[in-house]
């Protein structure tokens, strides 16, 4: 299998959709409109990068990385990772391993100093970020608005 990561564009927005309902299975679809106008606007974000893995011409994988000008560390940037989904089907033969590398690889290019993630409380997610080279470092706190 041929993997191949690369930026998103908007032809992929239905494959992007379909990870997503497989990170949040209980999120209720999004209306074609809202998603289209949410996708624009993602897509016109400075600094923003929705990579997907492409193996075989399928979408196997996504991370979406969105890089934060910084006032410290020398006006550094940090390149943060978000909705990080690799479809079951092809999962433990190296996709996220390599969506990973490559949100690396763009940090590195944007001037980062740091690549941060959330992870799920999941043993299994924080050794396959662990085997990519993150080091959980520092307590994560969330906030939910209703």
């Amino acid at each position: 299998m041929k993997i191949a990561v690369r930026s998103a564009a908007e032809a992929d927005l239905a494959a992007l959709l379909a990870l997503y309902r497989e990170l949040n299975p209980d999120d209720a679809p999004l209306p074609e409109a809202a998603a289209d106008a949410i996708w624009a606007a993602i897509s016109g974000q400075q600094g923003r990068t929705v990579l997907v893995a492409d193996a075989d011409g399928a979408v196997a994988g996504t991370a979406d990385c969105v890089v934060m000008p910084n006032l410290t560390r020398g006006g550094r940037a940090i390149l943060f990772v978000e909705n990080v989904v690799v479809a079951g089907g092809f999962q433990r033969r190296g996709v996220g391993r390599q969506l990973m590398e490559a949100a690396v690889r763009l940090g590195e290019s944007a001037g980062c100093y740091k690549v941060q993630l959330l992870a799920a409380d999941d043993a299994y997610v924080h050794s396959f970020y662990e085997a990519c080279g993150f080091k959980a470092l520092a307590q994560g706190f969330r906030r939910y608005v209703e």
